[in-house]
């Protein structure tokens, strides 16, 4: 099984990208062929900061590294070292169907927003597309909000199949993890560097303390019980705690006597107990760039290899050979 997924360098890594994203991507490396990238010409949609995408895209190399992805096990590579899958967008483009792209709903979110549209936000899916099909991914591990372009993208597969009478690309499936789905903000919100509501991977401690105790509840008193399933500081707590730590929050929750500030508190316990080597980690990657070079570019080197041959499959469909 081959095994695809990608994340923008469009800032500082959070929460959600590592619960969302990362860590299931990390666990999937034992289970098949895991190809990762990071996706500097879908950030290019809203970053306009040369020197902040160059240095975004090294802070997600790391970020991947020190929590523990194994190159050895897994792909990881800059899509801008992959030019095949520029030409196998144009190729897909024109048999995409306008709209197709204009049902997609991360391109109404963002012009609801108030985002700009230009051609890359608008064309966005079919770039995603020609990302998935160029490695013949089998599965996408997903947030249940980017489902829709894997969908898209086995939608453009096929009418491209049909229309060139060939059997150029597979199938990919999504994989979504129902666990975490939605990661919540620190005002209840989908966790979004859009909303602001984030808490960094590797921001500096004194700063992740400060967001998690700003972190919204309701006013039910403390001595009174409290739903934790209707909390979003139990919520984020369950991402990082096993099953018997769960446990015993939700029944202090149901007690009575037990404060959101309680709450706060062991949430930032949990993480930093969790996150601490995970730091040391990435301080050392820190310090031996050499090392994280030479593992993008013999990642870039795989993904190229395989890019190339379904584009040149592609193009002989076409008649461009």
């Amino acid at each position: 099984m081959r095994i695809l997924t990608g994340i923008q360098p469009s800032g500082k890594l959070h929460w959600g990208n590592y619960f969302g994203a990362m860590q299931p991507s990390i666990a999937m490396q034992d289970q098949g062929e895991t190809f990762i990238f990071i996706a500097q010409y879908h950030a290019l949609t809203t970053v306009r900061d040369g020197a902040a995408l160059r240095q975004s895209a090294r802070d997600v190399a790391l970020d991947f590294l020190a929590c523990g992805l194994d190159p050895n096990k897994a792909c990881l590579f800059r899509q801008a070292d992959v030019p095949e899958v520029h030409e196998l967008a144009w190729l897909l483009s024109t048999v995409t169907p306008m709209g197709l792209l204009e049902r997609c709903h991360s391109y109404k979110d963002k012009l609801a927003r108030g985002i700009s549209a230009n051609h890359g936000l608008f064309a966005y899916p079919v770039l995603m597309a020609a990302d998935i099909l160029a490695y013949q991914s089998d599965c996408v591990p997903v947030g249940r909000d980017q489902k829709q372009h894997v969908e898209v993208t086995r939608d453009i597969a096929a009418k491209f199949n049909q229309a060139f009478n060939c059997e150029v690309f597979k199938m990919p499936e999504p994989r979504i993890s129902e666990s975490v789905a939605v990661i919540p903000g620190l005002d209840g919100q989908k966790m979004s560097k859009s909303y602001n509501n984030t808490i960094g991977l590797f921001e500096d401690p004194k700063t992740v303390k400060q967001k998690i105790m700003r972190i919204e509840t309701d006013s039910t008193p403390l001595e009174e019980p409290k739903n934790p399933d209707a909390c979003r500081v139990f919520a984020l707590y369950k991402l990082f705690a096993n099953e018997a730590e769960q446990a015993e929050m939700r029944e202090n929750y149901l007690r009575g006597g037990y404060g959101y500030g309680h709450a706060k508190k062991a949430l930032l316990e949990i993480y930093t107990r969790t996150f601490a080597p995970f730091r040391e980690k990435r301080l050392e990657l820190e310090a031996n760039p050499k090392l994280v070079d030479d593992i993008l570019a013999a990642g870039a080197d795989k993904a190229r290899a395989v890019a190339r041959q379904t584009l040149d499959a592609a193009r002989l469909a076409c008649g461009l050979d």
